[in-house]
């Protein structure tokens, strides 16, 4: 005999990810929601993933860091998107919001059915995730995050002038052999338009 499924709002939550509106103290040329963002970050992370382990001798699940990064920022859901400037602002604020993150986790966490619950911790739970996923998905959203600053630059928008500096210091100083090679290789190419991609062909 079949179980009857338990009625869960978890997935209708996560749907409401594309409502969401990233970069929300600035003005933007091309708007940019934390759905599409979760993709583009997951995409990067598992590139990064698996350059580390055929260039640099990683051993990294590749596939379960894609997955993760898919879910980075599905506590957004609750908590809305916090602009890095304020997040930041103060250590009071930081502890504070992190606080409020962790919470989200757990709320989100309940929506699921109980049997699927420990699947989704190390998706959603960034203490339990392996610091070494961690690592490479933050690396992969500054990376976003400076490629997001870069296509609005070339729209002629400089308000992303001070941030498109700071994430480019910040990636330029990454300790992780990964990330140069994808700058090095995959983001130069980011800034061409569709007649300059069908030329290097």
């Amino acid at each position: 005999m079949k179980e009857t499924p338990i009625s869960s709002s978890f997935y209708a939550y996560l749907s409401r990810l594309r409502w969401i509106k990233r970069w929300g103290l600035k003005r933007n040329a091309h708007a940019e929601n934390v759905m599409e963002h979760s993709w583009e970050v997951s995409v990067i992370a598992h590139t990064l993933a698996l350059i580390k382990n055929r260039y640099y001798q990683g051993n990294v699940d590749a596939n379960a860091v894609a997955a993760a990064a898919l879910y980075h920022d599905v506590t957004e859901v609750i908590t809305g998107d916090l602009p890095t400037p304020i997040k930041y602002h103060s250590e009071e604020i930081s502890a504070a919001y992190k606080q409020i993150e962790r919470q989200a986790e757990k709320e989100l966490l309940a929506l699921l059915p109980a049997e699927l619950q420990a699947d989704f911790q190390a998706l959603i739970h960034h203490d339990k995730m392996p610091p070494e996923h961690v690592q490479i998905i933050k690396a992969a959203d500054k990376i976003s995050a400076y490629l997001k600053c870069q296509a609005e630059l070339k729209a002629g928008n400089s308000e992303f002038e001070t941030a498109a500096e700071q994430l480019a210091l910040i990636i330029g100083a990454s300790e992780q052999p990964e990330v140069a090679f994808f700058m090095q290789t995959f983001a130069p190419s980011c800034g061409l338009t569709l007649d300059g991609l069908m030329k290097t062909y």
